[in-house]
């Protein structure tokens, strides 16, 4: 697809994102998934348009915190909008510790990202404070975790702009959590990436989708956690399992385990219930047409020039 006053097209793991004049960005959520840093054979039907229409409404619900990139969602599973410069770090906050923090903390470190973890934690108890562990943004491998101390003394990001993000990230988790706990979930843990045009900072990218954050449903939090037990999740997380169930870590060597129609039903049925559940919202089920979005994406771009 060429669509008006294209500049670059750039196609990465789960989304196409075309660059319009130097400006704006269309990015198009496709169903395509990744896991372990490798894209799976086989698509998820209604994926990407269940990730564009969080993205989306979560963006609206904190613009009045920092302001974001979103114009206009054209099509369900495409959005335009302003063309940043990204900052080269992700801004991933915590308010329990579970996932990386906790396989941390297990192995008996008390640091995480020039963190100070308190001892006497279990996995998935909250701090008593959100804690933010950054990470490099890597185009190709693993992100790589680093200290508010190193960004700043490094240069990767100005001491006074780094500080306005981390207000930011705090500001957006806290909003985040508020929303989550009016659907009966609690928001874990999160990611936001950041961008700037001419000196004004933008929220970027997705945010609050499963894809981005983890989950935990309120109703049994506190039994299962006095009981030792795992929590229930609302995340990409059970898609990592069943991978992992099946022999597949990403390694060398390992084969990625026959995705069948079955298979692809349940995740794609996964999804949709994330999206019921994180936004109260009943999903309508969108069938791709390609001829007929790109018609509509050349439409709103054409506008946009205007």
């Amino acid at each position: 697809m060429q669509l008006p006053k294209q500049t670059n097209f750039y196609k990465g793991k789960v989304r196409d994102v075309y660059t319009i004049a130097d400006k704006y960005m269309v990015m198009i959520v496709s169903d395509r998934i990744s896991a372990f840093d490798v894209v799976l054979p086989k698509p998820i039907p209604y994926k990407g348009q269940v990730l564009n229409q969080i993205a989306a409404q979560f963006l609206d619900a904190t613009s009045d915190i920092v302001p974001n990139w979103k114009m206009s969602v054209p099509l369900p599973n495409a959005m335009i909008g302003l063309k940043c410069e990204t900052y080269p770090v992700e801004m991933v906050v915590r308010g329990n510790l579970t996932g990386h923090a906790w396989r941390t903390y297990k192995s008996g470190k008390r640091e995480l990202c020039g963190v100070k973890l308190p001892e006497g934690l279990k996995e998935n108890d909250f701090f008593d404070q959100p804690i933010i562990t950054p990470t490099t943004k890597a185009h190709i491998g693993h992100d790589e975790d680093i200290s508010r101390e190193e960004i700043i003394s490094s240069g990767l990001v100005s001491k006074e702009e780094y500080e306005q993000l981390e207000k930011y990230t705090l500001a957006l988790f806290e909003r985040g959590r508020e929303i989550a706990k009016g659907r009966g979930l609690i928001l874990v843990d999160t990611k936001y990436e950041f961008g700037h045009i001419n000196g004004k900072i933008y929220l970027i990218d997705e945010i609050h989708t499963p894809d981005s954050s983890r989950y935990f449903y309120t109703e049994g939090y506190e039994d299962r956690q006095k009981k030792g037990e795992q929590q229930k999740q609302l995340s990409k997380e059970f898609v990592r399992e069943w991978l992992m169930e099946n022999g597949f870590q990403g390694h060398e060597g390992q084969q990625i385990p026959e995705m069948t129609e079955e298979v692809i039903g349940s995740i794609s049925e996964r999804y949709i219930e994330l999206f019921e559940v994180v936004t109260g919202k009943t999903f309508v089920k969108h069938d791709v047409n390609h001829a007929e979005e790109e018609r509509k994406l050349i439409v709103e771009v054409t506008k946009l020039m205007q």
